[in-house]
């Protein structure tokens, strides 16, 4: 029982995440896994897919993200860094904190499998200004 709430929870949490960074309609989410590891932290897989012309907003999470481009291509925008185009195939990292962005680059959408490794205190995403 205590399992399943926990599923709930965290698919709850993960579908909350992606509606409060979403600056643009029709970006999905899709909770694939969450594990309690390392301590005090989760680990969450997702599948994220943003429509041509679409963004992720910016945002934050308070803990590392990594992610693998499964379709189309994306220009990542991290606060200080030079903006990365990301192509299908393409790997990224983002550091714990910092605001980032995903825009969808050319005509056809994006799916990106991400994974957070986040304070579980804390919820998965901000949005930032």
């Amino acid at each position: 029982m205590f399992k399943k709430s926990l599923l709930a929870l965290s698919i709850a949490a993960f579908a909350v995440a992606g509606a409060a960074t979403a600056q643009q309609g029709g970006i999905k989410r899709t909770p694939l896994q969450k594990i309690e590891f390392p301590d005090g932290y989760h680990t969450v897989t997702g599948l994220v897919e943003v429509p041509p012309g679409g963004s992720a907003g910016r945002h934050t999470h308070p803990g590392i993200e990594t992610g693998y481009l499964l379709e189309g291509e994306a220009i990542l925008v991290i606060d200080g860094r030079p903006d990365q185009h990301l192509k299908a195939g393409d790997s990224y990292q983002i550091p714990a904190g910092v605001v980032h962005d995903a825009k969808v680059h050319g005509d056809k959408p994006m799916k990106a499998l991400g994974v957070y490794v986040v304070d579980k205190t804390k919820p998965l995403a901000s949005p930032a200004p």
